[in-house]
């Protein structure tokens, strides 16, 4: 790492937070991941019922977005295509083992960034699972993949309202220079973390400036009919103040917003995804 650089903090889950974290590693001097763990699909979801541990998915992609290029990381992306292994990423199962031998998931997760000779560190969001709870039309509906489909959210919530973010986490947040939230799945994967009331308190009293990487696209039927300002809405709603919104020229539809928002070009051409140079120059110039 480069020690003179800012230290930044970023936040959320999926394939959009480790975009940020590529992003960050052209700048910045620290980088600090912390990460839904609210996943109840796929290999996630059945590991996280087996061994009662965080769904350490969202975890793994975060640590291979900040190790060094190795067999490693590669090795951590694979994914079973046959048999009882079937669907499940081999990064999963080692995290899930490390946490089995050591009866530590903090220690998995810090023996599988050395293995990886990690840029950074990496923090799930909550020391222990964690049951993403959605308001739809007035009902309840539970499970990240259950509110993933829903519809039309009003608001989310974990489950259980204590649980436990780690301490590194939250130390970060505090000195941190410059906070990152999302791109990603906007209830899903940003609120989920920033649902937690110890990350909602410590971004709050952080002095840094928060910065929300917005969409380059709707997620349907999460955020159908979703622009720019109805994205700021959902995270003021949720208790999180965003000092200023990065945005993809021409994306999404603006409407009308109420915080500073830059508009640039972010996106790889196909318009899939973050370029992490593009992303970098325009988080750095924030600073």
């Amino acid at each position: 790492m480069n020690n003179r650089g800012p230290a930044v903090v970023a936040l959320g889950g999926g394939h959009g937070l480790s975009a940020t974290l590529r992003a960050a590693r052209l700048y910045a001097g620290d980088i600090t991941a912390v990460v839904s763990v609210a996943d109840d699909g796929g290999s996630s979801g059945r590991l996280r019922s087996a061994f009662g541990i965080p769904a350490p998915g969202d975890l793994r992609r975060c640590l291979v977005a900040l190790a060094e290029d190795s067999l490693w990381t590669g090795l951590l992306e694979h994914r079973f295509a046959a048999g009882e292994l079937e669907g499940h990423a081999f990064g999963n199962l080692l995290i899930a083992a490390l946490a089995d031998y050591t009866g530590d998931f903090g220690v998995a997760l810090h023996e599988t960034g050395t293995l990886l000779r990690l840029r950074g560190q990496v923090f799930p969001a909550t020391r222990e699972p964690v049951v993403l709870k959605a308001e739809v039309e007035g009902s309840f509906v539970e499970g990240q993949v259950a509110v993933s489909n829903a519809g039309r959210i009003s608001g989310v919530s974990v489950v259980p309202p204590d649980a436990r973010t780690p301490q590194g986490a939250l130390d970060a947040i505090a000195a941190a220079d410059q906070i990152v939230v999302g791109p990603g799945s906007l209830f899903t994967s940003i609120l989920a973390v920033v649902a937690v009331p110890a990350i909602r308190e410590a971004i709050a009293a952080a002095k840094a400036r928060t910065v929300y990487v917005c969409n380059l696209r709707p997620q349907i039927p999460e955020t159908a009919g979703f622009d720019v300002a109805a994205h700021l809405r959902a995270l003021a709603a949720h208790g999180l103040a965003v000092d200023v919104a990065l945005c993809h020229r021409g994306a999404l539809p603006m409407g009308e917003v109420d915080v500073p928002c830059s508009e640039e070009e972010l996106a790889a051409p196909d318009l899939t995804e973050h370029d992490p140079v593009l992303l970098s120059g325009a988080l750095s110039n924030l600073l």
